[in-house]
C-alpha cells in the first residue's frame, strides 16, 4: 500500500523520505489546507529524485476560481511540470459546490499522458460526491483525495465506502485527513485501500514573541520521520 506524505518544507521532504514514504505531495501553507509550493521547494524535491506531486491552489479559502485565478493556476501548472512533478493536485468548484468541469477541463487540457491528475478535497464540499466522482472520471483524473466529507477520514467511512463502490477501479480513491498509525487499520478493515495520504506531522512550539506579533500561531507542525516510519510500519502489517 502506498503512503503519500504532504510536506511544506525542505525538512519535510527529507523526513518523508527517511521515514519510508512512497511519494510526497509538495505544498506550501499546510496549516491552510495546502497551497501551491514555491519553485525552490519543488526544486528541492526534484533534486532528491523522489516521486512528488504538486499542489496547485493559488490562495486559501474556497475553490471557486475567477478567470484570472484559472490563468494563474495554468502558469503554476506549467512551472510544476517544468520542475519535474509527476502529478498535479488540483480542483475547482462552482458556487453551489459542484465541480467546475469547465475550469478543470481548461486546466488539464493537453496534459502529458504520464502525469497523474489528482482531484483534491474540493470533492468533500460537493452536495453529491458520487456525481462529482463521475465528473472526475469523465475528465480523466487518475486519483481522488478525500476524507469522505468528514473532518477526519475515519469519520467519513460510510461515504468513502460508497465512493470506492462507485469508482469500481475506474479511478483511485485515496483517503486523507487525520489518518494516523493508530487509526489507519480501522480504515483498512472496512475499505479496499491502495494508498493513504497523511501529514505525519508533530507540533513544534513557537517563540511567544512571534506569536504576539502575529507572525506565527502558538504551534507549528512539521513532518516527523518517526511518525512517517510508524505509519509505514502500520501499513506494512495490513
Amino acid at each position: 500500500m502506498q503512503l503519500e506524505v504532504c510536506v511544506d518544507s525542505p525538512g519535510g521532504i527529507t523526513a518523508a523520505i527517511k521515514g519510508g514514504a512512497d511519494r510526497v505531495e509538495v505544498c506550501s501553507g499546510l496549516a491552510l489546507g495546502g497551497l501551491t509550493p514555491t519553485t525552490a521547494l519543488m526544486v528541492a524535491a526534484a533534486m532528491e529524485e523522489f516521486p512528488f506531486v504538486t499542489m496547485i491552489r493559488p490562495r486559501a479559502g474556497d475553490f471557486v476560481w475567477t478567470a484570472a485565478e484559472v490563468d494563474h493556476m495554468q502558469a503554476e501548472i506549467d512551472e510544476a511540470l517544468e520542475m519535474g512533478a509527476e502529478g498535479l493536485v488540483l480542483g475547482a468548484s462552482r458556487p453551489d459546490g459542484t465541480l467546475d468541469a469547465k475550469a478543470l477541463r481548461t486546466l488539464i487540457k493537453d496534459m502529458p499522458d504520464d502525469i497523474d491528475l489528482v482531484l483534491h478535497r474540493c470533492i468533500d464540499l460537493t452536495p453529491d460526491p458520487l456525481a462529482a466522482l463521475e465528473t472526475a472520471i469523465a475528465l480523466g483524473f487518475d486519483r481522488v483525495l478525500t476524507s469522505g466529507g468528514a473532518l477526519r477520514a475515519v469519520d467519513g467511512i460510510g461515504r468513502l465506502r460508497a465512493m470506492f463502490d462507485r469508482a469500481a477501479g475506474r479511478i483511485e480513491i485515496m483517503p486523507g485527513s487525520g489518518i494516523t498509525p493508530d487509526n489507519v487499520g480501522q480504515l483498512a478493515a472496512l475499505l479496499p485501500l491502495t494508498a493513504v495520504h497523511a501529514s505525519c506531522a508533530a507540533s513544534l512550539p513557537q517563540d511567544p514573541r512571534a506569536v504576539a506579533m502575529g507572525f506565527a500561531q502558538a504551534e507549528r507542525k512539521e513532518t516527523d520521520p518517526a511518525l512517517v516510519k510508524a505509519m509505514r510500519a502500520a501499513l506494512d502489517t495490513l
